[in-house]
């Protein structure tokens, strides 16, 4: 069954992280290869999990060495992105390197968090926005990040977790409408975190 919460007790001591910190940016490098999916020309998913949060907790206190008085506020920022049994919780980058074309793409690109599905075996799931902070300005402005959750019920869940199940991942924004079908490599990965 895969975890949903890091505790203070999985936190690793600094001196601890720094031996095996190598061998584990490897190993979390091949666990988020089947996790990345591109949609489009711009936009990349990054389906989190338990590791790739705890790996992202213990790089912030790695690199900002914010000691103990860090560690409540990692855990804080990056547990509501661990899927809770029944979700998938995915990153949406907006990925463009021209600062120029990145401004002008994401000012027309408001509310493209409202317009993301997952469908499969005739159900479609729509994704949440997490609700930390409003990702879309009043001007209607879309961030180049994008935190989405996407909850299943119980049936769902097994549909998608079912042997060659084909599911397609797709944006529906008027700017920025694209899908693609998850590989099944990759499928069978997010299957992994319902419990």
């Amino acid at each position: 069954m895969p975890k949903t919460e890091i505790t203070r007790a999985d936190v690793m001591a600094m001196d601890d992280y720094a031996k095996v910190r190598a061998e584990r940016r490897r190993a979390i490098s091949d666990l988020k290869r089947p996790r990345r999916v591109a949609l489009g020309p711009d936009a990349t998913f990054y389906f989190e999990c338990y590791e790739t949060m705890w790996h992202q907790i213990h790089e912030m206190l790695f690199i900002e060495k914010g000691g103990e008085e860090q560690i409540p506020d990692e855990l804080a920022a990056y547990n509501p992105l661990i899927p809770n049994g029944r979700e998938l919780v995915a990153t949406l980058m907006f990925e463009i390197d021209n600062p120029e074309r990145r401004a002008a793409f994401l000012a027309g690109l408001g509310g493209v968090e409202e317009t993301v599905t997952l469908s499969f075996a005739g159900e479609t799931v729509e994704a949440i926005p997490e609700a930390d902070v409003d990702r879309t300005t009043a001007d209607g402005k879309a961030s180049s990040i994008q935190f989405l959750h996407f909850p299943f019920t119980d049936a769902q869940a097994e549909k998608f977790k079912a042997a060659g199940t084909r599911a397609t991942l797709a944006v529906g924004h008027a700017k920025y409408p694209h899908m693609t079908v998850l590989s099944d490599e990759t499928r069978t990965a997010l299957a992994g975190d319902f419990s």
